[in-house]
């Protein structure tokens, strides 16, 4: 008679448990020597430099990547050892830790897939121990408990108060925003203003603003759960939030007194609706060469120049908008950050408020609040509304806000995988080939096994950056590597889930092409992957940081 084990490829618990803990050393030591190896090259005086660095982009860039899965493995060995435990460490959460650290280890050793046609080989040459634990056998038993599963796949491993928050809006997403979403994506219409009052009655829009100011003063954490759960409902309606997430951080730590004051109540409320205004069109993610003015002139500023990619934009009541105060300046030195009121729009006059236009930008999916450029011709901005009451601190009070925007969007990137496994799931168990469900065939099962091994090794990793922020440690540095892990793996959920679908995928009709649609944004806004991974693997080699 089989044993278990060769039933369902799962390694014993004890044995599993200290082998995933053992190769934990030997990871840390290759991401070490390796970063020693290109810092001699990038940063001969211990600072790097930028010119070094960008003839080396391709090691860098796997340098961070690397760096990546070594912080992934950590975090997913920690989740696994905190369930062990409390009695909480079953077959599910086994079977994502072996296969998991199978798979990590393996492309450590062999390659690390940065995008579809990128590999990168920082540890090539070096020991990694190996776990044989992604087999056919144990994808095939995951898959199929994967079919039981209520929730996510596996214990999330959070605290019971953050799971009640998460069964509320798991709830509220399944009754009031799945039903609807591939309508409104079809249709490119608006959210609803009452899914807005719906989450502002719900303190979306003040969950991490502190209660003397109105808000829920709740952790991070608590915005990573309910941002990915609203994501899960549609991307759209899980980034509601993300603009007053940005606009109430950025006068947290930024703002006078008055401003706190003024503003961080309404933005609690939803009784203003914020955006941020940041881009231009040929400056993207090269914030620092920004040319929009603003000229000082009798009370306050006028705002002169062109914006672009602004979410959200028609029906807010203010924009966070960042331009250059200081004419003679060519680098972010010259940046102020600004509370420019405006009026919200309509239908037939999007932009009434004099001295701004705008015209909205077709886009492919990430649509429920719609894409605009912006034009500036001598727009008002009281004085008062300076942010901090100084020239010059715009872009410094903005990278103060970068760590919660990039928490905050690696947990729409595991929402957005969460839906697509799950389309994936029900589609393969549901369509029937040859005689049985597709789910039945190894490959088909497999692709499903890995989406959720990823999602959860995805979701720890932006946990523990949440749980750094709430603890007021520095946490740059993993909130990056969650959003850059966090966009390849919704990616990955939504292709090959489309492809679980075979040609009905490729139909409008069906909900995998909006997520699919959807989840190819992650890997570009708030810092694309490949800025995503510079940042990283500048923090790496630079022994001044």
């Amino acid at each position: 008679m089989p044993t278990d084990t060769e039933t369902n490829g799962l390694l014993p618990t004890a044995e599993l448990l200290a082998a995933t803990s053992a190769a934990l050393p030997a990871v840390d030591a290759a991401l070490a020597s390796a970063t020693a190896a290109l810092r001699s090259r990038v940063a001969p005086s211990g600072r790097v430099e930028a010119a070094l660095l960008e003839s080396f982009q391709d090691e860098a860039h796997g340098l961070a990547w690397l760096a990546t899965y070594a912080e992934a493995l950590r975090q997913l060995s920690a989740w696994a050892g905190r369930l062990e435990e409390q009695g909480k460490f079953g077959e599910v959460e086994a079977l994502i830790l072996q296969i998991g650290f199978s798979e990590y280890l393996a492309q450590i050793a062999g390659g690390i897939p940065m995008s579809q046609g990128e590999m990168a080989r920082p540890a090539a040459g070096m020991e990694i121990p190996r776990i044989d634990g992604n087999t056919p056998a144990a994808r095939a038993r995951l898959a199929a408990l994967m079919q039981d599963a209520a929730a996510t796949v596996g214990a999330s491993g959070l605290d019971d108060e953050l799971e009640m928050i998460r069964d509320q809006f798991r709830r509220y997403a399944d009754e009031k925003v799945r039903p609807h979403a591939h309508d409104w994506h079809l249709n490119d219409e608006l959210i609803p203003l009452e899914v807005i009052s719906d989450l502002a009655g719900m303190g979306v829009f003040g969950l991490t603003i502190p209660e003397e100011f109105g808000g829920f003063g709740l952790s991070k954490a608590s915005m990573v759960v309910v941002s990915e759960e609203l994501s899960r409902g549609y991307i759209g309606v899980g980034s509601l939030g993300t603009r007053s997430e940005i606009a109430a951080e950025l006068i947290l730590v930024g703002g006078t007194d008055a401003q706190k004051s003024e503003w961080l109540p309404k933005i609690a409320s939803a009784e203003i609706l914020p955006t941020a205004v940041f881009t231009e069109p040929n400056t993207g993610s090269d914030l620092g060469a920004l040319r929009t003015r603003a000229v000082k002139e009798g009370g306050g500023y006028r705002i002169t120049g062109n914006k672009t990619w602004i979410t959200h934009a028609a029906r807010a009541h203010v924009m966070t908008l960042l331009a250059r105060t200081d004419p003679d300046s060519t680098d972010w030195r010259g940046l102020s950050m600004f509370l420019a009121e405006k009026t919200p729009g309509t239908d037939d006059d999007p932009f009434p408020t004099p001295g701004m236009s705008g015209s909205e930008i077709a886009v492919l999916g990430y649509r429920g609040m719609k894409e605009y450029e912006l034009g500036f011709d001598g727009f008002e901005v009281k004085a008062e509304n300076l942010l901090g009451g100084v020239e010059g601190q715009g872009f410094k009070q903005l990278m103060q806000t970068f760590e919660s925007a990039r928490i905050q969007t690696a947990a729409r990137a595991i929402g957005v995988a969460q839906a697509a496994m799950e389309v994936g799931l029900q589609y393969a168990t549901d369509r029937k080939q040859f005689g049985k469900p597709l789910i039945a065939f190894p490959r088909v099962a497999g692709k499903l096994a890995m989406m959720a091994v990823e999602i959860m090794i995805a979701r720890q990793l932006t946990y523990h950056s949440a749980w750094q922020k709430d603890h007021g440690k520095r946490c740059d540095l993993e909130a990056g590597m969650a959003k850059l892990l966090g966009a390849r793996v919704a990616w990955a959920a939504a292709d090959n889930a489309l492809q679980i679908h075979g040609g009905n995928g490729f139909a409008l009709e069906y909900q995998i092409s909006r997520l699919l649609c959807d989840a190819r944004i992650l890997n570009i806004f708030e810092g694309a992957a490949e800025i995503q991974a510079q940042v990283i693997a500048r923090r790496l080699l630079d022994t001044a940081n």
